[in-house]
């Protein structure tokens, strides 16, 4: 028997209003059997050539005449039969003309909710939302919403998240953010020249087609060889200032947010309480100014950039806004393996180097290359302690420390007795930092 006035409440609970993707979607969805026979003539290039030799002009244009309205057809039908709703506890997205899927995301397992503007979307003036969800191998997406309706549906499904009432959500709109970082596009330029990935493959594209045609002397095989590392030097250097053009972060309640892109415009979100692991990455030839790159791991989520570049102390900045309390050490703060170390990893042991503090575990690998790994006491998730044949003759021994993002952080070539202290003290310090830690919510207060 029910208390008195549940049934009225049932009743009047409002019913899920489900809702469609923006029209010009079906645009999008009718280039799928397009790009199935572009696709069939890539993999089999004389086969096709051969069937359309066999066409005439008349077949020809009844067939374009039958199969471009059967893809208009097709993308209107995704459409229509595409749809997705908030409720109180969760987002419902069904999917599928004839294999159906229906989605159903608890709200409280979203950690974070990006923006992304193809470039004839932003032409189009429509977004893709995309979710990072907890325990989700992939994102789920709502591609398109008009680019209004994309913003004030993540603010909404943002503030779910944080806890707020259903009836009050819609309300809350989308948190002011305070600019703490824009790279100009001049230093961006730079340091990809000054990156050492980008000359290694510039040479490996000149170089290897080279050898291979004085060996050969078979075009296809130059070719087969030298478009794909063309390709890589490209998306080395050209490729990733396309992406991270104009990269700005900002601060707001709902965590880091992230703009960026030259020709596809992406707004990320960096979750609070998730990240596992801050990296501070130093190339050779960045030092003389001075510049870093910030790394991150997230667990569930693929953002794994912070800052492309930027000067060491405003990085450290941003650092301290992910990692609320935590300072970065400097490079004096670490200690070395012991020499005999050296016995293990000639030269290259002296790149190792390790600190605690009481808010993270920092372990540094690299000689021209230097990182710097970040790692919160509350994110460890289990600590090992590995030793060679080797290594146990010359007493030293690595520490790993695994964090929820599935990644691991090392500290190489430590003193055997100092390591098994670090085995033991950093477990503590992970149940401490653990049950200290905040909850990994939405705008917590």
């Amino acid at each position: 028997m029910t208390a008195p006035g549940v049934d009225d409440a049932i009743r009047e609970k409002p019913p899920v209003t489900e809702r469609r993707l923006h029209p010009v979607t079906p645009l999008r969805r009718a280039w799928a059997p397009i790009a199935v026979i572009i696709g069939w003539a890539v993999h089999d290039p004389n086969q096709a050539q051969q069937q359309l030799t066999r066409l005439t002009t008349t077949t020809l244009l009844i067939a374009l005449a039958v199969f471009v309205p059967a893809a208009a057809l097709y993308g209107f039908l995704t459409w229509w039969f595409t749809h997705f709703a908030v409720t109180d506890t969760e987002l419902r997205i069904r999917t599928g003309l004839l294999f159906r899927r229906a989605a159903h995301i608890r709200l409280e397992r979203i950690q974070a909710v990006d923006v992304t503007q193809p470039l004839l979307a932003r032409v189009a003036g429509v977004a893709k939302l995309k979710l990072d969800v907890v325990g989700a191998d992939k994102k789920d997406e709502l591609a398109f919403l008009g680019e209004g309706e994309a913003r004030a549906l993540r603010a909404e499904l943002l503030a779910r998240a944080a806890g707020f009432a259903p009836e009050t959500a819609h309300e809350v709109g989308e948190a002011p953010s305070r600019e703490l970082l824009r790279v100009p596009p001049g230093v961006l330029a730079v340091s990809l020249v000054l990156t050492g990935a980008t000359w290694g493959t510039l040479v490996a594209a000149l170089v290897v087609p080279t050898v291979l045609w004085l060996a050969t002397h078979s075009v296809w095989t130059v070719l087969a060889t030298a478009l794909p590392l063309l390709g890589a030097a490209g998306a080395s250097s050209v490729g990733r200032f396309v992406t991270e053009y104009d990269w700005t972060v900002g601060e707001s309640p709902d965590g880091l947010r992230i703009d960026h892109g030259l020709l596809d415009r992406t707004h990320e979100t960096v979750p609070p309480g998730r990240v596992q692991t801050v990296r501070i990455v130093e190339p050779l030839l960045w030092r003389r100014r001075g510049w870093v790159r910030v790394e991150l791991d997230v667990a569930g989520s693929s953002n794994s950039v912070l800052v492309p570049v930027a000067p060491r102390e405003v990085a450290e900045t941003v650092v301290a806004r992910v990692l609320p309390g935590v300072t970065v050490p400097p490079l004096s703060a670490l200690s070395r393996p012991p020499r005999r170390a050296a016995r293990c990893v000639p030269l290259w042991w002296r790149g190792y180097g390790l600190a605690v503090t009481d808010a993270v575990f920092v372990a540094r690998q690299g000689l021209l290359r230097r990182s710097l790994s970040l790692v919160p006491h509350a994110k460890v998730q289990s600590v090992r302690l590995a030793q060679g044949p080797w290594a146990r003759v010359w007493r030293v021994a690595d520490v790993h420390v695994d964090t929820g993002a599935n990644k691991t952080v090392t500290a190489r070539l430590r003193d055997a007795q100092e390591a098994a202290e670090l085995l033991r003290g950093q477990a503590e310090r992970s149940r401490t930092g653990r049950s200290e830690a905040r909850p990994d919510r939405w705008m917590a207060p």
